[in-house]
């Protein structure tokens, strides 16, 4: 039997994401758009919630795709607060939009998003060595930078908890506990 981080034992779903993607370093514009969206959308709810509802949001939201999301109007946030397989948060769905336009915006400016996003830990994968949940903090120094900036830049639903779980989720941190198979399996994936 494989040893995982405990938050991510019992539930087939919290299993998979936590064995096949969870702390694995993300530089794709796109997957990193998909993540800061549903992070966004988990605030205040548990992330089990999201996970389930994540294949529809990929449906109903031209799979998190920047340019046709920060294109839609009324009629269509009307359609999302009525679609039961999504968080119906109309401030969550507007700020989707709104964060669509501000990545567009970053890329016109001639920023790469995963080069801008990974700049905070300056390229390189922090790996911590914890042992058990408690000592896995929910904000870091770096969350709170990230959090400011990305406020700066126009973007919502980006405080300091939310960049944290972003980074521990798109592997810019690797928070598997020592005792988790994936711990050094993801340290692998970015030592050369």
């Amino acid at each position: 039997m494989k040893l995982r981080c405990d938050w991510a034992v019992g539930d087939p779903i919290y299993e998979n994401y936590h064995d096949e993607e969870w702390a694995v370093p993300t530089y794709d514009d796109t997957l990193l758009f998909e993540c800061l969206l549903l992070e966004g959308f988990q605030a205040g709810l548990s992330w089990i919630t999201v996970l389930k509802k994540r294949a529809h949001y990929h449906c109903v939201m031209d799979a998190f795709n920047p340019e046709k999301i920060a294109r839609y109007d009324e009629t269509k946030v009307q359609a999302l607060l009525l679609d039961k397989g999504i968080i119906r948060h109309e401030l969550k769905i507007r700020g989707a939009i709104k964060n669509a336009q501000r990545f567009l915006a970053l890329q016109e400016a001639g920023n790469c998003f995963s080069d801008y996003i990974w700049s905070f830990v300056d390229g390189q994968v922090i790996e911590h060595q914890f042992a058990s949940l408690d000592q896995v903090p929910a904000v870091d120094e770096i969350s709170i930078r990230m959090s400011k900036q990305l406020k700066k830049a126009g973007f919502t639903f980006v405080g300091p908890t939310i960049c944290y779980a972003f980074m521990q989720a798109t592997g810019m941190v690797n928070d598997h506990l020592l005792s988790c198979f994936r711990h050094e399996e993801c340290r692998a994936v970015h030592d050369f």
